[in-house]
């Protein structure tokens, strides 16, 4: 029987971690068992969670302030049979009432591959979106507009062409820039295909524009469509402000057949807790890649709202390991400069976009100078070089060393 298996992180004040995992198989499950009429029991079988394992651990530090826990991981499988094939469904049975319900965090979840089919998750992924931009041998090359908010279409413009002009692989809206007068979402998906249409023309260099769709949620696909229509080449997608479902309903949709990046705003509120909530390879990684995500944002180890680093690996893996579905970009972000090319590139690897938005827009040269420092960073390295090696050989990779280190 097709089943999902969760693994659960526990502190339990009453020090009985069998007992725990008995009640919440039963409690997310048939309710009751032992008290059950022989033929109650199995008639509900097929639909009772299971205990697959227990295995106690070391409470977290931050458990020390509740009293004693005994702490623990916890795995159990639910049958396919007591839920619809969707994340709401899913995510209700394996953590609804039971995220209320004291110290308990869900770590880890398992598909079996026949309810794993049932999700086409990503419509494009890294081979399809390597092959729109013609780009196979090196990580990606992102970058973000800066100071948009309150600024006209001319700016927005002016931006786009630099940083397309650097070498700029993709290009993303800040994702608080919503639809306004000033920089309308239309105007600014006309003006973006018109840009980067002339750079191509120019430099031969394709870059792909990530405009963020916004809006109320029922009028979300009717504004996708009409940005693919006007000639929008990627989505940003706030998932977290409007759920992982309305993602999916996106990805799904023949007509909205651009990649879509999806972005952790308010993810932290689900994630940041040790002892509650959902680990970061699971919602960032799991069921962002289930839901249909081409790309996925999250916290760098590197900056200032730095996430652990086996934390960052933990979602890439979950992005890129071998499934039926198609493998999703890391985009590891904030705090990005050409100084940690040669980090980025051991920790991420290959296949990876490297996101910069200051460590772009702050160079001494401009934008253009800023893209084109991670570029040379990035040949060198991948040639096996040093960055002082690459520097020798490019200004513009010079002066970004010179003021990031």
């Amino acid at each position: 029987m097709s089943k999902i298996t969760a693994t659960y992180l526990v502190h339990d004040a009453k020090g009985n971690l069998e007992k725990k995992a008995e009640s919440i198989a039963l409690g997310l499950t048939v309710g009751s068992w032992t008290d059950l009429p022989a033929v109650d029991q199995e008639q509900l079988k097929k639909h009772k969670g299971e205990v697959v394992s227990i295995q106690e651990a070391s409470p977290h530090q931050a458990a020390g302030y509740l009293g004693d826990r005994k702490a623990g991981l916890i795995k159990i499988a639910y049958p396919s049979a007591n839920f619809s094939a969707d994340i709401p469904a899913i995510l209700t049975t394996i953590f609804g009432k039971l995220s209320l319900d004291g110290e308990v965090k869900l770590v880890d979840i398992e598909l079996d591959e026949s309810l794993e089919a049932q999700f086409p998750g990503p419509q494009f992924g890294i081979d399809s979106i390597r092959n729109k931009l013609g780009v196979h041998d090196r990580p990606l090359l992102m970058s973000i507009f800066k100071g948009m908010i309150g600024r006209g279409t001319d700016l927005f413009e002016e931006q786009l062409r630099a940083q397309a002009a650097g070498g700029v692989d993709l290009v993303k809206d800040d994702e608080i820039l919503f639809d306004n007068p000033l920089t309308p979402f239309e105007e600014r998906i006309r003006r973006g295909v018109k840009v980067l249409n002339e750079e191509y023309e120019r430099s031969g260099h394709r870059t792909l524009y990530a405009v963020n769709l916004s809006g109320r949620t029922f009028d979300l696909k009717e504004k996708a469509r009409k940005a693919v229509s006007l000639g929008a080449n990627a989505l940003l997608f706030n998932v977290f402000a409007y759920g992982l479902d309305t993602l999916q309903s996106l990805a799904e949709d023949p007509y909205i057949d651009v990649p879509i990046m999806a972005h952790p705003a308010v993810s932290g509120a689900l994630t940041a807790s040790p002892l509650y909530g959902i680990s970061n390879q699971v919602l960032l990684g799991k069921l962002l890649r289930l839901a249909g995500a081409d790309f996925v944002l999250f916290p760098s180890p590197y900056g200032s709202v730095a996430m652990e680093k086996q934390e960052t690996l933990a979602i890439r893996d979950a992005l890129t390991s071998d499934s039926r579905l198609r493998r999703a970009f890391p985009v590891p972000s904030a705090g990005i400069h050409p100084g940690l090319v040669p980090q980025l590139i051991e920790d991420f690897g290959k296949n990876s976009i490297i996101n910069a938005g200051g460590g772009i827009h702050g160079h001494p040269g401009g934008a253009a100078a800023g893209a084109k420092a991670f570029r040379d960073a990035i040949t060198e390295v991948q040639a096996g070089g040093t960055l002082e090696d690459a520097a020798a050989k490019s200004a513009e990779l010079e002066k970004a060393l010179a003021l990031w280190g």
